[in-house]
């Protein structure tokens, strides 16, 4: 390797260092040669002493790096590795010219004769001996500084580690302002290490290429480069028409249509873009013998390649400006190509500097060029971020301005359009204030979430479009499902319903797994599989350890459990449940037993999204039995109660009961009391207990009827027959009372007021015996007035004295 002025420097630093030490005890006082003349012999170097002293620096320097993880002290910590290592390596080119010239005296002394020669004198043989010892003792001392010097390498490519992974996970690390000196150092200064690894890299991929572009390999590559470019360049365009046209012809009419063409669409540029990239680095890894950088370099560009082609598949599939009326989301037409550019313009620069961070990573490049990679990238996408929401909200403004009306936006939309931008103004503001790690970390998450909470959209809809078709009772799938299993069109809906929701619920459970555990460029779908089934084995629980990242993890789970739980309670009330046979008492109760279940799910799933293990939770019972002790033996008695009430269901949503003089419709029962709402539409809370405790009259269990019975006195002169035959026409003439049981008339007494006569009847439900009773009297009345049959009227007594005769 040709020597550069800074090797030169650190030499004649080494060499000043160690003149000090130069001692010389074999040659240090002159000698006579053989001519009687005074011959100078060059001092040595203490090797001993300074090997000893290098070495003791080496072991310091290991001590304080696994003792600190403060970024300056690593930076400084590097610097003093980089100049032990040039001090070893000084001591290394000191020693060289040594060892020479000992080479250079057994050279001239030459080998000892044979045993069979004239034997040399025993001055000469105590030479050789004292050289060849000395010659083993400097190989022996060079090969310790070679030593020292490797370890020092090898500890600051560790220390550099240390402090790129250091800038993944201390995000409050400020490193300077992307608008200061040393953000643009790499590129004002260089790295001469940055430069030697990049050199090294470029000689293995040169190497690479020579041989691809060799006579054997040439024409391979030849074909490789243009099948490449044709499918990166032209594949897309080539699969838009034919993806059309199978759509029409295989998939059947309606929304899948549209949702079928908008995930041909990503997958179409999906596909392109990795076989193109692909094809590419088959060129220069198709040999055997290529260099483990080369290979470990192309693997990480294909995955890039496949991530960043699967964000510019998503805008063009949810775009869809080729084909406006099938567009999925309701965006506006011109919003639309407004915004067309974007996903590629995205795509491009994560590729290219994820390409560049890859590089970094692989090489082993220095923090600073590592740091201006990462602002550079985060300066670029946040930008991005930002002048697209920008220009989407200057046309709905001048849309209102000339009294058109935008398109209406939903608001989990109005809440991504928002935090989009927000998130993209901190990176924005991190870049300026120097904390480029806190940049670069939200940056990379801006773009997972978008990039997995697309896929999101497009799979619900998909999923959605593909069971409505697929149990649709016009489409031949749907026909042959109902013809096979002999089931009404009400089964195929449900079905559809069922297996849409379940669908729905995986995908979602999949992002959100990909949003809490996976990261940009490293996640593939086989490896969120394998992650759902580590969490469900209970992998990743086994500590109780929390730490910041674990803490937003369980704040996110928290969050999406609590929003996945409403959106399944609202579809299990809506959608699901009104189309099965139960009686809305029975609903009522499965959408509370299940939101009673799905909070505690949320509670323990969020407890070990915190690191918190199931078999450590012992602190929480030990604080319940507690803070039982203290009062809370009531909320636990009547949520005990609540869950006994939706088991057991000695009373349901819907029953009129009566407890302790209260009578009303239950209208609600929750996990610690029930709702009972009475006739002049106020509600009575009572607690669980009371109901499984106190006796209860449930008027309506069991599909009971209600009892219309009107008791009436009539004087005693009345002919009974004739008022029992009005009764009862009146009775049977009203279309409330039932049949069967046939109403009844029961002479109930004879009394001096007159005959009491009891008619009775049954209706179907006790809520219309109020309304019944009042109808039945007015009828009754009428009919009696028209028989001339009064009813009996109270006797009065009137007592008069003497006076009042005779004055009467």
């Amino acid at each position: 390797m040709p020597t550069t002025p800074l090797r030169v420097m650190r030499l004649l630093f080494a060499l000043l260092l160690f003149t000090p030490l130069l001692v010389s005890p074999a040659y240090a006082a002159p000698e006579e040669n053989a001519t009687g003349e005074t011959a100078a012999k060059p001092a040595t170097v203490n090797a001993p002493a300074t090997l000893a002293q290098l070495q003791k620096r080496l072991d310091n320097i290991k001590q304080q790096v696994s003792n600190t993880t403060s970024d300056n002290k690593l930076s400084a910590l590097n610097d003093s590795t980089l100049q032990l290592a040039g001090d070893a390596d000084a001591l290394n080119t000191a020693l060289q010219p040594l060892l020479a010239q000992v080479q250079a005296q057994l050279g001239v002394l030459g080998p000892a004769p044979a045993d069979d020669a004239l034997a040399e004198t025993a001055d000469v043989a105590k030479q050789r001996t004292s050289l060849n010892n000395r010659q083993e003792q400097l190989q022996d001392q060079i090969g310790q500084a070679a030593a020292i010097n490797s370890a020092a390498t090898n500890l600051s490519a560790q220390i550099t580690a240390l402090r790129r992974n250091a800038l993944k996970t201390q995000l409050a690390l400020n490193t300077g302002s992307i608008l200061g000196h040393r953000f643009w150092s790499p590129l004002l200064d260089g790295q001469a290490n940055d430069a030697r690894r990049l050199s090294a890299f470029g000689d293995q991929l040169s190497d690479s290429l020579a041989v691809a572009w060799s006579p054997e390999w040439r024409y391979g590559s030849l074909m490789l480069l243009v099948a490449a470019l044709a499918i990166g360049l032209f594949g897309r365009r080539l699969l838009d028409k034919p993806l059309t046209l199978l759509v029409l012809k295989v998939l059947p009419e309606g929304r899948l249509r549209r949702s079928g063409l908008a995930a041909g669409t990503a997958l179409s540029v999906l596909l392109s873009a990795g076989i193109a990239a692909q094809l590419i680095c088959q060129i220069v890894t198709r040999e055997e013998n290529v260099a483990p950088m080369v290979q470990d370099y192309a693997e990480a560009l294909i995955n890039l390649t496949l991530f960043s082609a699967l964000i510019a598949g998503l805008g063009q599939a949810l775009l869809a400006n080729q084909h406006p009326s099938w567009r999925l989301p309701a965006i506006a037409n011109e919003i639309a190509r407004t915004l067309n550019p974007f996903p590629l313009l995205l795509a491009s620069f994560i590729l290219i500097f994820g390409a560049v961070e890859q590089l970094n990573n692989l090489i082993g490049a220095s923090v600073p060029t590592s740091l201006l990679g990462n602002g550079l990238a985060s300066l670029l996408v946040a930008l991005t971020a930002i002048v697209g929401p920008m220009r989407v909200n200057r046309l709905r403004r001048r849309y209102i301005a000339e009294g058109q009306t935008p398109e209406v936006r939903s608001t989990l939309a109005g809440l991504l359009h928002l935090a989009t931008s927000v998130t993209a103004f901190v990176i924005l503001m991190a870049l300026l204030v120097g904390y480029i790690p806190l940049a670069r970390f939200l940056t990379y998450e801006l773009i997972w979430i978008g990039l997995v909470l697309g896929c999101l959209y497009l799979l619900v809809h998909l999923i959605t479009d593909v069971c409505d078709s697929l149990f649709s009772p016009t489409t031949a799938s749907g026909k042959i499902i109902k013809n096979s299993l002999n089931i009404e069109d009400r089964h195929l809906t449900l079905a559809a319903t069922l297996f849409s929701a379940i669908g729905k619920t995986i995908v979602i459970l999949l992002a959100a797994v990909a949003i809490l555990n996976g990261t940009f460029g490293t996640t593939t779908p086989l490896e969120l599989i394998s992650k759902v089934v580590d969490i469900w084995g209970g992998k990743g629980l086994e500590k109780l350890n929390i730490v910041p990242a674990q803490l937003i993890n369980a704040i996110i789970c928290l969050v999406v459990g609590l929003v996945v739980l409403r959106t399944a309670r609202r579809w299990l009330d809506n959608d699901f449940l009104p189309k099965t046979m139960m009686d809305k008492g029975i609903r009522a109760s499965l959408v509370t037993l299940f939101s009673n279940v799905g909070y505690v799910l949320v509670i323990l799933i969020t407890l070990s999204a915190m690191g918190i293990q199931w078999n450590k939770l012992a602190w929480i019972v030990s604080a319940l039995s507690v803070g039982i002790g203290f009062g809370l033996q009531e909320i636990v008695k009547n949520f005990i109660s609540g869950l006994i009430l939706l088991t057991e269901r000695p009373v349901k949503v819907g029953d009129l009961i009566t407890i302790s003089g209260v009578e009303g419709d239950i209208r609600r029962i929750n996990v610690r009391a029930t709702e009972i709402q009475l006739a002049d539409r106020s509600t009575v809370i009572v607690p669980n207990s009371q109901l499984i405790s106190q006796n209860v009259r449930n008027a309506t269990m069991g599909n009971a009827q209600g009892v219309a019975t009107i008791a009436l006195t009539f004087p005693l002169d009345i002919d009974p027959e004739q008022v029992r035959n009005i009764l009862l026409e009146a009775y049977e003439a009203h279309e409330a009372i039932l049949d069967t049981p046939a109403p009844s008339v029961t002479f109930s007494q004879l009394a001096p007021t007159g005959i009491v006569l009891s008619v009775t009847g049954y209706v179907n439900s006790p809520r219309i015996v109020g309304g019944t009773k009042s109808a039945l009297l007015y009828d009754i009345l009428k009919r009696l007035r028209a028989a001339e049959v009064s009813l009996s009227m109270p006797q009065k007594m009137i007592l008069e004295t003497p006076e009042q005769s005779q004055n009467a």
